[in-house]
């Protein structure tokens, strides 16, 4: 899959998130948006040819565009990302943890989608 086709996929998992969360499906919008966020680190990685076929290559990426772009709320966003990931397979969030973690995968995506 090309870079452009990630990123695509990112934006096509934030809006299906949107529509599993007001479907009531929590399980599956957790999945949806840790998809989104995943996407949009691979879609960077793969433009700076970093590694990003493990969730460990995933994280560092994320990490390195976060110190690269002097942003630790991307760190913020990619940890949201990741606890809805585990959401998904434990299903152990709260409705106030859902609520406060969306909007900061949210503009995770947007951000690092937008500003690549």
């Amino acid at each position: 899959m090309q870079a452009q086709e990630r990123a695509q996929t990112a934006w096509e998992f934030l809006y299906d998130a949107d529509r599993q969360f007001a479907a009531g499906d929590v399980l599956q919008g957790s999945e949806k948006l840790w998809g989104a966020a995943a996407h949009a680190v691979m879609t960077v990685a793969q433009r700076q040819g970093l590694p990003y076929g493990t969730h460990h290559a995933l994280k560092t990426a994320a990490d390195q565009l976060a110190k690269r772009r002097s942003d630790p709320s991307l760190e913020a966003g990619f940890f949201a990302a990741q606890q809805f990931h585990a959401n998904f397979y434990h299903d152990f969030m709260e409705d106030d943890d859902i609520a406060r973690g969306r909007p900061l995968v949210r503009r995770f995506v947007e951000r690092v989608l937008i500003e690549t």
